[in-house]
């Protein structure tokens, strides 16, 4: 693919509104476009139809109004599919009541809590009285029906879309990783739209290509990027290298790219210098920070008000990635410019009140 040109939509995640039938059928149909697309045979499609049918359908009936949003995951080069139900609603007071099969507070039938988590392959829950629910639901691609693909050391969740009157999202994001050392990359191409897609996807291919094995450090990579960003409206953009192994973490920013980094005892605001990549860099100054287990780093650019603050959710900083994106993206999108939140931590099994985990290895 050539690395100015935005990427094809199954590259990109799609957000679908919730709130009348005709809706819910609008995101069974792209998943399963989506599904024929990555080449999952008739089970596994009919799983991922199923499972956006009952989350999309539990949101109309116990919240009224809401999103799914669906995006392509991989794993050790096998492919699969994400699905997230957000809602406002008044959240789920007995989770574990929910969870036997056929149970509705509202008489009618339903596969229940309990099957959506069986069929799929990788499940996290978030709901608290007055939050709303938040639900993750994986399903991994025919070549992984006898074994998923071994959990990676870290775990990554991202919300990523574009302001609701473009088709493409001028923010982009990537990750690449190589046994204890992940750079992760965050790229807000100016304005919006395909001009700023293309600054920011630049960035993201320029990653993506970097030397195997050697995950980039940030300060010599957005120099680089400067480069090829010059032929583009340039970007915001912000690269974290953790090194697990020497328990370091290294930041350099360059924008409006926000990021923290926060564990159970402090979080520790990240700082990005004034500038443009590819326009006007003024300033690089690369950060080193210690890196502790159980650290949890978030990074979003500016469509995302920054006075969020995760202990006003009880139980969701231990709950998987994603649903600390979706959390975020919910409540404190500003909803007047494309939006990324990427939430990364080091892989680690939690059990946790509130939350059902159903992570096979």
């Amino acid at each position: 693919m050539n690395h100015l040109e935005p990427p094809p939509d199954i590259l990109r995640q799609r957000s679908f509104p919730i709130g009348e039938p005709s809706e819910i059928a609008a995101a069974r149909r792209a998943g399963n476009e989506l599904a024929r697309r990555i080449g999952f045979d008739d089970v596994r499609a009919g799983q991922l139809a199923i499972l956006i049918s009952e989350a999309a359908t539990n949101i109309v009936k116990h919240a009224r109004r809401g999103e799914i949003l669906l995006r392509k995951v991989l794993r050790g080069g096998t492919s699969g599919v994400e699905v997230l139900a957000i809602d406002s609603g008044p959240g789920i007071g007995n989770v574990r009541q929910h969870m036997q099969d056929g149970h509705s507070t509202t008489g009618t039938y339903g596969v229940g809590l309990g099957a959506m988590r069986r069929l799929s392959q990788e499940f996290d829950l978030y709901t608290a009285p007055g939050k709303g629910t938040l639900l993750m639901m994986v399903v991994w691609g025919p070549h992984a029906s006898s074994a998923i693909p071994p959990s990676p050391n870290w775990q990554i969740g991202a919300v990523c879309l574009p302001l609701a009157s473009e088709q493409v999202c001028g923010d982009a994001w990537n990750v690449v990783c190589e046994g204890h050392e992940l750079s992760l990359m965050v790229a807000d191409g100016l304005g919006h739209g395909p001009l700023a897609a293309r600054a920011s996807e630049t960035a993201s291919a320029l990653l993506e290509n970097s030397t195997p094995g050697l995950p980039p450090l940030p300060a010599p990579f957005i120099e680089l990027a400067h480069g090829a960003l010059r032929a583009t409206r340039g970007a915001a953009l912000a690269v974290a290298h953790i090194d697990s192994a020497r328990r370091e973490l290294r930041y350099c920013g360059v924008g409006n790219i926000a990021a923290c980094a926060f564990d159970a005892h402090q979080r520790r605001h990240l700082l990005s210098h004034n500038g443009i990549v590819g326009s006007n860099l003024r300033k690089l100054q690369e950060f080193r920070h210690p890196w502790q287990p159980g650290t949890t780093l978030i990074m979003h650019s500016d469509g995302l008000h920054t006075r969020w603050d995760l202990e006003q959710y009880p139980g969701l900083a231990q709950c998987h990635p994603s649903l600390v994106a979706a959390a975020l993206y919910r409540d404190f999108a500003r909803g007047r410019d494309d939006v990324t939140v990427v939430v990364l931590r080091e892989h680690e099994e939690h059990r946790h009140a509130g939350a059902e985990r159903n992570d096979t290895p």
